[in-house]
Order: C-alpha cells, then structure tokens, then sequence
C-alpha cells in the first residue's frame, strides 16, 4: 500500500481490502506522518466513532452500519486482537456453540479461551469474556471463515468439554444441559473420547451423565472407557451438598434439578 497522509483516506483504503485492524506502528508507517500527529488523528477517529481501541496500541476499524453499536463483531478481529496480545486463544463456550448450531441461548459476551489471566472487554455493545487454560494448544479447534479471515473455534466435542467444566460460562448448569443437548448431532463420540483423555476425570463423569441421563440416551458409552476402573463419587453441582444417591454408572451425585428448555 502507498504512503497516504490523510488518516482517514487511509483507514478508506483499509476497508477496500477487506481489512479492518491496525497498529500504531502500521499507522506511522503507512502514512509517513509523525508519532504525534498520528496520535492526534487516531484521538480524533476515536471521538468520530470510525475506530476502537479494544487494547493500547491495537485498532479497529468501525464502518458505518457499525457506528450505532460501537464496534463491528468480535469475530471480525478477534484472531488479529489475539496476535498482537501474542496469546494463543480458541472461541468457545456459548459462543462456540451458536457457530455449531446451538443457537438457543444467545450470549451475551463474546466467550474466548486463551492462556493468560485477560481483562474484559468492552467495545460500545460488544463485550469479550476471557477465561483461561493453560494447556488449550492440546484442544482440537477448527477454522471458521468470517468476514475478515478466519478464526480459532472449539470443536464441538471441545465445547462440551469447556461448558461442562465451566458451567458458569453458561448461565447454570441447567443452560449447559440445554446447549448440549442443541449440540448432541454435531458431537462425534470418537472424538470426544480423545478430548476426554485431555481432561480431569470428573468432567468426564459430569459429561457422560449429563449427555446419557440428562437428555435421555445411552450415547456416551466411549467415555467410560476414559475412566479408570475405579472412580470417585462426585456432586454434579461442586460445592452443593445433598443426601441424593450417585448414579451408579457415572458415580455423579445428582444435587441439582436440570431443566432442558427446548
């Protein structure tokens, strides 16, 4: 791209192929113009509403239909926002879910997994949530197209996995049953036992009673062969004490009532 020295022609240009991120260091340098100046300008953008800032440093280009909302869709930027933070990062959650076809519940946040403890963020009406795992390279993701790229998103069977072990991230566990089971048809068993191998023992107990007795079905058999001949009982609901006998299959105490709102 050819030096432009007005920002705002610039940023035109930007749009016109197809790219819709930049960095300061990008900006100084595609306009020739002075650290300070660039500074002013992008201040300038900012109160125009033309570009945000989701971190110091990193911006997003906002075109007009996008005005009124604040910010264009995360998905838009998420894979650039997470190359400049140098963290590794998948979508999941409810959020994966919805690009999986379980479109029930809508979230309210943009739900990402990556590496490092990471702030919110909060861009007019578009809100990223970012919750954290250390190993999440080892998680199966695939690459989803969206209007400016593609982007990082948990497989089905990771999904199940994170909404399980992250109930919360769902709303109640309630919620989680009912994403799962809009999930169910997309969810290869195989697969899911290989992720299963990936995980701590009691998700994989929580996960196979909720998909066999929560919805109903005698589906998640591969799993048991995950678990070690011997288990421990445990509640469905940490933290949730109850006199409920287990489930004499998942060793799952069942101390919560599930709800499937379909």
């Amino acid at each position: 791209m050819k030096k432009v020295a007005a920002m705002s022609h610039w940023l035109d240009l930007l749009q016109v192929e197809g790219r819709y991120t930049f960095t300061v260091a990008q900006a100084e340098s595609n306009t020739g113009r002075s650290p300070i100046a660039v500074q002013a300008a992008l201040r300038r953008l900012k109160k125009q509403g033309r570009i945000v800032s989701p971190r110091r440093g990193f911006f997003v280009v906002v075109p007009p239909e996008y005005r009124t909302v604040g910010s264009p869709p995360a998905s838009w930027f998420i894979h650039d926002l997470m190359l400049f933070l140098k963290q590794p990062y998948y979508v999941s959650f409810l959020s994966a879910a919805a690009i999986h076809g379980a479109a029930h519940q809508q979230p309210m946040f943009f739900q990402v997994i990556t590496n490092k403890a990471t702030r919110e963020m909060h861009l007019g009406r578009v809100a990223i949530q970012f919750s954290m795992k250390t190993n999440l390279k080892k998680f199966p993701v695939v690459l989803k197209q969206t209007e400016t790229g593609t982007m990082r998103v948990a497989t089905p069977e990771t999904t199940a996995f994170d909404l399980v072990r992250y109930p919360s991230n769902a709303g109640h566990l309630s919620n989680t049953v009912t994403v799962l089971s809009e999930l169910a048809d997309s969810i290869n068993m195989n697969s899911l036992a290989e992720v299963a191998r990936l995980v701590r023992v009691p998700d994989v107990q929580r996960l196979g009673y909720l998909l066999e007795t929560a919805l109903h079905g005698n589906t998640a058999s591969l799993l048991l062969q995950c678990l070690p001949k011997k288990i421990r009982c445990i509640p469905l609901l940490p933290g949730k004490v109850t006199d409920a006998l287990p489930d004499p299959r998942w060793r799952v105490i069942p101390n919560v009532t599930l709800e499937v709102d379909l």
